[in-house]
């Protein structure tokens, strides 16, 4: 229900892909300073709804529904009230990019993908978000500024670690390779191919959801701890870049086979990161996939506890479903996202309340 009763002068609507298959994580990092990172936009999208309202309509500048968490408050300028109380990332965004003074709004953000599900959702949340705001200013900005803006907020205003792939994979969508010439800028290269070899991938691809939210830990400490340590030329961030060059490479020639064994090497480098990066219940996952023909598997994100799984299966339809029971059954927890593949990144629209745009 709206904080007021006047109905809104326009409605802004924005959509945002996750990302999956992240081959080259950790090379999109400060102390890694150059990377090559592969990954896949896909659906579940990340969805935000802007209700603009005249501001003396209201009695909250800014009101904020946080849909998965059931939280709907009023959001102040951090000036104001001196900290973000409830979730930050979303209050920081809102407050950076300052929404006018005469207007009032509503800001409804909902997403289909578990939380921690290491899918880059919290980048695409930002990125979606920034771009809907985005439409209340007289100027706009590019997909590469809203990427940059998102990373941003999330590394300087909050402080936290954050590689660079998430916001552009989501504001960029399709397949991308990503050449980070010097943390943090980068170039990104949409990889084309054709209609058979997207569907295929898109049906031999599986997004399992491990049971539980991923959350920055002790081991990703100790692992940046080492990296930043041992410099960007480090042997360990070398293979992780070969495997996203690798996976570029099998997408091309259409070849599955290569793409998997990509994706399980870059996983093993991972492992070799720090072996707890590749938890129990994801080499459980890993080897019932094995067992039903996966040609690869890839810890989504960081890796660590909780968090998701890519699994590139074969080419076998039936042994895809019986992996997925099989996987299902080991472990109640254990959860099968439906995924497929988005050709768009953020996508930003405006509508009339009467429909008429």
């Amino acid at each position: 229900m709206s904080e007021t009763d006047t109905a809104p002068t326009r409605i802004i609507n924005s959509v945002a892909p996750i990302r999956i298959c992240d081959n080259g994580g950790w090379t999109d990092t400060w102390f890694a300073e150059y990377g090559k990172i592969f990954n896949i936009a896909v659906y579940p999208y990340v969805e935000v709804q802007i209700e603009v309202f005249p501001r003396d309509s209201a009695r909250d500048r800014v009101v904020l529904h946080a849909e998965n968490f059931g939280q709907k408050y009023a959001v102040f300028p951090r000036h104001e009230k001196h900290e973000w109380i409830h979730h930050p990332l979303l209050e920081a965004s809102i407050d950076y990019m300052d929404v006018p003074d005469d207007l009032a709004v509503e800001i409804s953000i909902y997403s289909e993908a578990p939380a921690g599900c290491s899918t880059g959702t919290s980048a695409a949340v930002t990125v979606a978000l920034i771009g809907a705001l985005d439409l209340l200013t007289p100027t706009r900005l590019s997909p590469v500024e809203i990427a940059y803006t998102a990373h941003a907020i999330e590394t300087k205003m909050l402080g936290q670690q954050s590689g660079i792939q998430d916001q552009l994979c989501s504001a960029y969508g399709g397949i991308c390779f990503i050449e980070m010439f010097k943390y943090p800028y980068a170039a990104v290269s949409p990889i084309f191919v054709g209609n058979s070899t997207w569907w295929e991938l898109e049906r031999r691809l599986a997004l399992i959801f491990l049971g539980k939210s991923h959350s920055s830990s002790d081991v990703h400490k100790m692992v940046i701890n080492n990296l930043e340590n041992a410099g960007p030329e480090n042997p360990k961030l070398e293979v992780l870049r070969q495997a996203a060059v690798a996976s570029r490479n099998a997408i091309y020639a259409g070849d599955f086979k290569a793409l998997g064994a990509a994706m399980a090497a870059n996983t093993e480098g991972q492992r070799n990161l720090h072996p707890n990066l590749v938890s129990g219940d994801a080499q459980q996952v890993i080897d019932i996939a094995r067992s039903y023909g996966a040609l690869g598997w890839k810890v989504n994100g960081a890796g660590g506890d909780g968090g998701s799984m890519s699994i590139l299966c074969g080419p076998r339809m039936s042994e895809k479903r019986a992996m997925l029971r099989a996987i299902e059954e080991t472990n109640p927890l254990y959860q099968n996202i439906p995924v497929y593949l988005s050709r768009m990144g953020l996508r930003v629209w405006q509508r009339e309340p009467d429909g008429q745009s």
